[in-house]
């Protein structure tokens, strides 16, 4: 990305975004113009997404090898994600000589209401994790902000002592509230700001919206519930 960046190579903290980079002004690209006014700017262009995503899939693919993995995604905002990086790994596997089994399964987390993260993690929906027991588990996730909400997933799962667990976030945000966790594969480490698109949204609003974005504050004036 243009602009000032701290190098990322290596150090497993994905493409770093500075907290004082600008962005890209919204008339450079296009975007449902209903939600004219409702935006900041653009922080990560789609087409930045989906070749950083295609990094990502061969850096799993070199890391934990071909083996059968169960891809656990992370609703709502991680489908689309999780989506890209699924088809990466299936074009990587029918790219080689071992054929690589993906199943895909789902887990609905709740940790946000407006702007304001909840006090703890609520889980909507399917919360057996039995069967990932002895399995190589990849949790594919939107967003990292505290980590404690991932924590709580992952306290969860271990129960269950699959074989191996991974997790892949898109983003992490630089944040004081963090507590330290770390996924194993991050697409870009973020300031701390509330980032809509490429399915994140904001009351269920903006998962439309290909690039991801920096909210405005008539934005969430406008949807506030």
């Amino acid at each position: 990305m243009a602009g000032k960046r701290e190098e990322a190579r290596d150090n497993g903290r994905g493409v770093v975004i500075s907290d004082d980079w600008p962005g890209y002004h919204l008339d450079l690209f296009t975007y449902p113009q209903h939600y004219y006014g409702d935006l900041n700017r653009v922080l990560i262009p789609h087409g930045v997404i989906v070749d950083r995503t295609e990094k990502l899939a061969k850096d799993i693919m070199n890391d934990i090898g071909y083996c059968d993995i169960i891809v656990l995604c992370v609703l709502k905002g991680g489908y689309k994600f999780c989506a890209d990086l699924v088809e990466n790994l299936k074009n990587i596997s029918r790219n080689s000589d071992t054929f690589v089994s993906m199943k895909v399964d789902f887990i609905r987390l709740k940790s946000y209401q407006n702007d304001q993260a909840l006090g703890d993690m609520q889980i909507v929906g399917g919360d057996d994790f039995s069967e990932l027991a002895g399995k190589n588990v990849l949790i594919v996730e939107d967003v990292v902000g505290t980590g404690r909400t991932m924590k709580s997933l992952l306290g969860k799962i271990k129960k269950y002592k699959p074989n191996m667990i991974k997790v892949a976030s898109l983003l992490v945000k630089r944040t004081p509230r963090s507590d330290g966790f770390q996924p194993d594969y991050t697409g870009f480490e973020i300031p701390d700001l509330f980032v809509v698109g490429y399915a994140l949204d904001y009351n269920e609003y903006f998962r439309d919206l290909n690039h991801i974005c920096v909210i405005s504050e008539q934005g969430k004036e406008k949807y506030r519930v």
